[in-house]
């Protein structure tokens, strides 16, 4: 069978990849402990579940505008307007399945071949493959450790050339759960104004912050900032909603427009149910992150707290997200090391040590390298405490005997 050129250059995301590994082996009786998962452990709110219910008992079953049903765009308006001080139109909202299906259909409009895309690394697993999909260029700025994984605007600005069209910004992030101050993005934006660079920014993790933090976004620096930014969100990680496949795109009038073309044509309206039960999200009971998020920071210094007690190991504090990104470049230069490597000599780094994790101390972590930093590993918190203790120490000792 012949492929196309563009769907050989994509690989399988692999935290989907690990995720479905591990459940493997859990089915086959093995004793895997997951931090690999990108999604909240928690249940799905009752009274969102209920909406869901209201809306197929009263029949709201069928087709809707592939842009989303008007009462869940106005739902992201007023909660851009209360959360972020954003004022938007409802047709400068749409509505898509899920925040990788928005990145995606953004992609596909924005860009084309001979475009480059600036990507901050770390950064999450599939912005480069969906802008290859767009046949246009991922260019990434590989942040530094000492700066929290945050780029500056010198690199920035030595990034961009005459092709440079888009700079993607992802705060919090995935994987590193770093998140920029405002005046930290004040300083970026001097480059994004002069060089009239549409800033995508996903904004999926706002409400999971920590330590007083408050978020902001480009769009809230100033009204020309904004007309440049196009704001992804969506309910999955907030609400504990990621099965339910919603995500929203906020922005330019025309790029909406160019969006919901591009739905009717591919999957039509995200799912109906779950349209109303986000509405139900958006619009009811705010109190339900807050407690999420307090459990999240409790896990967040457990694991990070364990992760700086073993050997070759250091992880700096996330400000927001549920992942804990340590470097592990230590464990690298251990004496049982080269042993290791020789087991999987076409690997890298990370990936190796992934490996060695899953098959020595039935550990599932995600390797550093598939988000552009090789010396690290990614650790999702969204699990339990007990999960948390028990796979730390697992780590330790597999660690301890390298040493």
């Amino acid at each position: 069978m012949k492929f196309s050129e563009r769907i050989m250059r994509v690989k399988p995301s692999p935290t989907l990849a690990i995720t479905a590994k591990a459940n493997a082996m859990k089915a086959q009786g093995i004793d895997v402990i997951g931090f690999g998962a990108g999604e909240p452990d928690f249940d799905t709110p009752q009274p969102i579940k209920e909406a869901a219910v209201r809306a197929i008992e009263a029949g709201k079953t069928k087709y809707t505008p592939a842009g989303g049903i008007p009462e869940l765009k106005k739902a992201i308006v007023e909660k851009l307007r209360r959360d972020n001080n954003l004022e938007y139109k409802v047709s400068e909202v749409t509505v898509n399945c899920g925040g990788k299906h928005s990145f995606y259909n953004l992609a596909q409009v924005l860009f084309e071949k001979g475009d480059e895309v600036l990507i901050p690394a770390p950064y999450w697993v599939s912005y480069p493959p969906m802008v290859e999909l767009a046949d246009a260029t991922p260019i990434i700025i590989h942040s530094k450790e000492e700066n929290g994984y945050k780029i500056t605007a010198d690199e920035l600005a030595k990034a961009i050339t005459p092709r440079t069209r888009a700079l993607v910004i992802n705060s919090p992030s995935n994987p590193s759960g770093a998140t920029y101050t405002r005046e930290e993005l004040e300083s970026l934006a001097e480059i994004v104004l002069k060089n009239k660079l549409i800033v995508l920014s996903d904004d999926i993790y706002e409400s999971i912050i920590y330590d007083g933090l408050k978020f902001y976004n480009m769009a809230n620096l100033s009204e020309e900032l904004k007309k440049l930014t196009i704001i992804l969100n969506g309910v999955s990680k907030a609400y504990s909603m990621t099965g339910w496949r919603i995500g929203y795109i906020a922005g330019n009038e025309e790029v909406i427009q160019k969006v919901e073309i591009i739905q009717s044509q591919s999957t039509s309206n995200p799912t109906s149910i779950a349209q109303w039960a986000s509405v139900e999200a958006l619009l009811g009971d705010q109190s339900v992150i807050d407690e999420m998020v307090k459990t999240f920071d409790r896990r967040r210094k457990l694991i990070v707290n364990g992760l700086n007690q073993i050997k070759g190991i250091t992880c700096q504090m996330p400000q927001g997200a549920f992942y804990a990104f340590p470097n592990v470049s230590g464990a690298y230069k251990l004496p049982g090391w080269e042993e290791v490597a020789k087991k999987y000599p076409d690997a890298n780094k990370s990936s190796t040590l992934t490996a060695y994790l899953l098959e020595e101390a039935k550990v599932a972590v995600v390797p550093g390298v598939e988000f552009g930093n090789d010396d690290n590993l990614r650790l999702s918190f969204a699990t339990s405490d007990e999960n948390i203790v028990e796979g730390l120490k697992r780590i330790k000792e597999a660690i301890e005997k390298l040493a």
